[in-house]
């Protein structure tokens, strides 16, 4: 408890000992209390400078070093050392927020790498969404010519993925698209979801696979590839449009009425009626 600790400091220093080296150790004591309790150092070591200046600097630089502020510990210990250049602890003080500084510096290095790695992976996703026609969807209330500032803001997690699957659009090194796809059979409230869906893979060619052999909830055994229709949801008229499972993932992202939403993925139905989804 440091509340306490001040107190009995304090009381230490009221019995005004003639050992001045004693006398420095209890307001050092003290004063590391009432930095941890927020109170300053200030006043306190002001005190102990004229007690015993090594054990001021040493104290200094440590509540430093507590703080992260390396560069000012290092030179607490400098002065120090001015003092009694082979004062051990000041040596392994400095020596420790040496490398600490050191290891800040390299984490922000590889701090600034990976974001500027992530704009760039930002800029050139844009770019292959807008190269494609695809459409993107924002607020309302965002400018055409805000659309980069806009992503420029988004996290790449955030950009095309959903939290719940963790999966985002992804440019891989080919400059091939590749876009996580949640399937949903309402009528009987199952989905699917593939993470990695290739912008040039056919709806028909995982529908192949994904029914190859009949799922346990069709208990009417009617969900046969051949026998399925595809609809994606069109938010801004509130609807649903037909798409042919013969398409691409690209040809459907690039009708006039598919709205790439920043943050979601793409979804879209699946239906053995014959009629459309509204």
């Amino acid at each position: 408890n440091y509340e306490k600790a001040v107190i009995s400091y304090s009381e230490g220093l009221k019995k005004k000992c003639n050992d001045a080296d004693l006398n420095a150790v209890l307001c050092t004591n003290r004063a590391v209390a009432q930095f941890y309790l927020g109170n300053g150092l200030c006043s306190e070591l002001e005190f102990v400078f004229g007690l015993n200046p090594g054990l001021l600097f040493f104290t200094g630089a440590l509540c430093h070093l507590e703080l992260g502020h390396f560069p000012e510990a290092i030179v607490w210990c400098e002065e120090g050392l001015r003092i009694d250049s082979k004062e051990k602890k000041l040596l392994e003080t400095r020596n420790k927020a040496d490398r600490l500084k050191r290891a800040e510096q390299r984490d922000s290095r590889k701090a600034k790498l990976v974001e500027r790695k992530e704009q760039s992976q930002k800029e050139a996703l844009l770019k292959a969404l807008k190269g494609r026609n695809i459409q993107l969807s924002l607020e309302p209330s965002k400018e055409e010519d805000e659309v980069s500032d806009g992503l420029a803001e988004l996290s790449l997690d955030g950009f095309g993925s959903c939290s719940a699957y963790g999966a985002k659009v992804c440019l891989d090194e080919n400059g091939h698209l590749t876009w996580p796809v949640l399937f949903l059979y309402p009528e009987y409230g199952q989905t699917d979801f593939i993470a990695a869906f290739h912008e040039e893979s056919r709806f028909m060619d995982h529908l192949m696979v994904m029914f190859s052999e009949l799922p346990p909830w069709d208990l009417e055994r009617k969900y046969h590839p051949g026998d399925l229709e595809l609809y994606f949801e069109d938010e801004e008229r509130e609807g649903t449009y037909q798409v042919n499972p013969e398409a691409t993932l690209l040809q459907a992202l690039q009708h006039q009425r598919t709205r790439f939403v920043l943050g979601l993925f793409f979804q879209n139905y699946l239906s053995t009626d014959n009629k459309p989804m509204e």
